[in-house]
Formats: structure tokens, C-alpha cells, sequence
């Protein structure tokens, strides 16, 4: 547990303000005066470090729209495949977030508090522990056709989407390492440096993916198998350049510090904060595919309409997590320095901003949603026409959305990670799920019906998360 009463109170002449710092500079920090790297600007400010997340996320997204137009030419059984292998392995990566959460949370808190011996060893403890999950995972790569075919794909799916899914497990312990490490320096308020080797390896991954999956560029074809190929050895790059910074102690975060840092009070420290929001992202991925499986009812025109707005969701997204990576850590280390006045002002400002931002995201592609349909591959008349009208109820949601991302991120930068859980426990299994399996086909309710369930369970999670953090019940989560 952070010991408050021992930080001191380091406010300026510029008092309690926003821009006032929030720890002492690195000849203030003792045993770390000589480390190489910069301290975290006191005066960032929300927008600051919103910008890198979302140019990193909108490139995320963008490199994953043309790895997917890569694999379609090879035809749909390997869509099929890489898609079915991507989510088993968005699932399994879930459980990374019982560490990484938990980094984010714990390194903003001591940097905040100018602790930054603290907050290296969580970094390191977090990157050991990352690393060990990963390679524990590696584990099940042998059993990745079965657990392929366990979503009831064919044969010719289930070979190949196994091969897809092993070997992106081959590559869990730089995916975990390069996870850890980012999530460090987001949570010491370096958005940057990820943001560079994202750079890097996105591009890496691109070219990678053109010369694997067609043969080019003197690299073997090798189909789909190819896309995940070129993914794991981008990753492994962006985690091998990370690493070596950080060996060479050229990040904020330092990695030489007095002690040990994997000890039992800190592992206990980041899984006791980490394993909610495990359980949340778990329990997000299965609500998803059971609610897939009700729109399945409804036929494939359906079941198109509806993964075509996901893939423009995920672009819709970009803001979101941009403004929520911002309000954990601003949170954080508003919390460390003993500010929670200043914390829930600038928890509050994140919250008004990703509003104003993903209302006008909501607005434009409802103004635009019949040419965004067929961009994004609607074909036939009763594709498109359900294609436009979920893209419409995609626009309604997203301000709700963003009082999700924001105060959804400023909770788990405090550490109050297990009011989140609740949250979509009830949201979406009860308000979503629920009242979709009400009025599913069987008992006569259309798609549009199902679908409009969807704005139920956001404004529900928007409600229950502006009423925690008006609480301030959140200033007081142990971390």
C-alpha cells in the first residue's frame, strides 16, 4: 500500500493548480539523480496526453484494416481463419490485463508522488511477471487447432486458423514484454515513446505482412499464416527496441534501483488491482460473441451489417482510448501527490473533452454511413440498408461512449478497478444481453430492436460510472 503520510508536499507558488508539479525534478529524486532520460513535464495537461494514444491507436487500427485487406485476397476461408485466430488470441490476451492495469495504475500513483525507486521496481516486477504469463500461454500452442475448432469453423478453417493462432502464441513473451513496458511509461506520462515504436512496428508489420502472405520480396508464400508471422516479428522488434532502452536506461522509467522488485507485497499490489479488469475484459470478449450469436439468428445480411460496423467502431474507438489512457494517468499522479481535488477536476475535463470529440466522430459517419457501408464491403441491398441503420445507431452512442472511455480510465488509474467489472457485468449481460435475448427473433423483435439494446447498455454504464466518480469513493481505493 502507498504510504501517503510519508510523501511530501511538494505544491509551487502556483499552488493546487493544473499546472502545478506534481514530483520533484530527477536531482530531487536521490538514488536516481544520474539515470539517463527526462522527468515527467508537470503541466500536461489532458489533451497532451491524449494525442500519442490516439495517433498510435488510429494507426493500430489502420495497419489492421490493410492486413485484412491482404489476407481477403487469398479468399474467405483465410478471413475466416486469421479472424477466428485473432479473437481466441484477443481473449487470451485479455488475462494480461490483470499486470498491466495494475502498472499503469501503481507506476502513475509513485511517480505522482515523486517515489520513482517505486515506480521503477513496479515496472520491472511488471515486465517479469508479463513475461512469465506469456510464456505460460505458449504453452497451449500445441492445442491451437482445437481450440479453433471449439467456435464450430470447418475443417479447412479449423487447420488453418490453428496454424494461425500457434503461431501467434510462439511470439506471447516480446507481445507481453512490449505490453508491460508501454503501459509503464504511459503510467510515468511518456505516451511518446510508445508511440514511436508503435510507429516502427507498424510499419514493420505492414511490409512484413505484403511479402509473407504473397510471397514478395524473396519471402516464402505463406498465405494467412503469413499475416500472423509478420504481427509476431513486428512485435518482437517493438519489444526488442524497448528493451534495449531500457537496458540502457535511456527511458523515463530507470532500470537499475536499490532492492528487489519482484517481491510479494508488489506482485500482490498489481494483481489485486490487475485481476478485475482481467475478469472485465474477459467477460467483454464472451458477452461479445454471445451477442454476435443473437444477430446470427437474424441471418448472414445481419451478421455482416453488424461486423461491418464493428471494424467502423474500431476506428470510433481511437479517441476513446486516447482520453482514457489520459485520465488514468492524470489521475494517477494527481493521487500520488496527495491533489484528489485536482484529480477529479482533470477526471472530469478528460470526461467533457472525449465527449465533444466522439460526438462529432458520431456525427460523421452517420452523416456519412451509405458511403462508409460499401467502403467497408456491404454488398447487396439488405446488407447495406442494415449496415446504414447500425452505423446510425453507432453515431448515438458514441458520446456515451466516451463517458466510458474517460471515467472508465480515470477509475482504473486509481486503482478502482473493480467498480468497471460491475459495471459491465450489469451493462452488458443485463441491459445489453438480457434485453437483446428478450426481443431476439424467436419472440418476434427485429435486428434493429437488438441492436438499439446497444445504447441501452452504454447510457446504463455511462450513468453508473459519472455517479462513482462523482462519489469520490475512488480517491480512497487502496493501491
Amino acid at each position: 500500500m502507498l504510504d501517503v503520510s510519508s510523501v511530501p508536499d511538494r505544491r509551487t507558488q502556483a499552488g493546487n493548480g493544473v499546472g502545478a508539479p506534481v514530483h520533484a525534478g530527477p536531482s530531487e529524486a536521490g538514488p536516481l539523480e544520474d539515470r539517463i532520460g527526462a522527468p515527467v513535464p508537470a503541466d500536461l495537461g489532458v489533451w497532451e496526453l491524449a494525442w500519442p494514444s490516439m495517433a498510435l491507436y488510429a494507426l493500430h487500427a489502420l495497419v489492421a484494416l490493410v492486413d485484412f485487406a491482404f489476407v481477403s485476397s487469398r479468399g474467405t476461408t483465410a478471413v475466416a481463419a486469421v479472424g477466428v485466430a485473432m479473437q481466441i488470441h484477443f481473449f487470451v490476451f485479455a488475462l494480461l490485463a490483470a499486470i498491466t492495469t495494475g502498472t499503469l495504475a501503481i507506476v502513475a500513483r509513485e511517480v505522482g508522488a515523486g517515489h520513482w525507486q517505486e515506480a521503477a521496481r513496479a515496472a520491472r516486477a511488471s515486465v517479469a511477471l508479463a513475461a512469465l504469463l506469456g510464456a505460460l500461454l505458449m504453452a497451449l500452442a500445441p492445442w491451437s487447432r482445437e481450440a479453433v475448432s471449439l467456435l464450430g469453423v470447418g475443417g479447412d478453417v479449423a487447420d488453418l486458423g490453428g496454424a494461425c493462432l500457434a503461431t501467434l502464441l510462439c511470439f506471447n513473451v516480446p507481445f507481453a514484454i512490449e505490453i508491460a513496458l508501454s503501459m509503464a511509461l504511459r503510467g510515468a506520462g511518456d505516451v511518446r515513446t510508445p508511440l514511436a515504436v508503435g510507429v516502427l512496428t507498424n510499419g514493420i508489420n505492414v511490409v512484413l505482412c505484403y511479402a509473407l502472405v504473397f510471397g514478395r520480396l524473396g519471402a516464402p508464400d505463406l498465405g494467412a499464416v503469413g499475416s500472423a508471422l509478420a504481427g509476431g516479428i513486428s512485435f518482437s522488434v517493438g519489444a526488442g527496441t524497448l528493451a534495449v532502452c531500457w537496458w540502457r536506461d535511456a527511458l523515463v522509467l530507470p532500470r537499475r534501483v536499490s532492492g528487489r522488485s519482484l517481491t510479494a507485497d508488489t506482485c500482490r499490489r498489481l494483481l489485486r488491482i490487475g485481476l478485475p479488469t482481467a475478469a472485465e475484459q474477459s467477460a467483454f470478449q464472451l458477452g461479445l460473441l454471445v451477442f454476435l450469436a443473437i444477430i446470427a439468428l437474424y441471418g448472414t445480411p445481419a451478421v455482416s451489417a453488424y461486423l461491418i460496423g464493428v471494424r467502423i467502431l474500431s476506428l470510433c474507438f481511437v479517441p476513446g482510448l486516447g482520453f482514457s489512457t489520459a485520465a488514468g494517468t492524470l489521475v494517477g499522479h494527481r493521487l500520488g501527490a496527495r491533489r484528489s481535488a485536482e484529480a477529479r477536476r482533470l477526471g472530469w475535463r478528460a470526461c467533457a473533452q472525449a465527449m465533444a470529440v466522439m460526438a462529432g466522430v458520431g456525427l460523421a459517419i452517420a452523416v456519412a454511413a451509405p458511403d462508409l457501408a460499401r467502403l467497408f464491403g456491404a454488398a447487396g441491398e439488405e446488407t447495406i440498408r442494415l449496415s446504414i441503420v447500425f452505423i446510425y445507431i453507432l453515431g448515438a452512442a458514441q458520446p456515451l461512449m466516451a463517458i466510458e472511455f474517460a471515467l472508465g480510465g480515470a477509475l482504473r488509474g486509481a486503482g478502482d478497478t473493480r467498480f468497471p467489472l460491475f459495471v459491465i457485468l450489469i451493462g452488458l449481460f443485463v441491459f445489453r444481453l438480457g434485453t437483446a435475448l428478450a426481443i431476439a427473433r424467436p419472440l418476434g423483435g427485429g435486428v434493429t430492436a437488438v441492436w438499439l439494446c446497444l445504447l441501452a447498455d452504454y447510457a446504463v454504464k455511462a450513468l453508473l460510472l459519472s455517479l462513482r466518480f462523482a462519489s469520490d469513493r475512488w480517491t480512497n481505493v487502496r493501491v
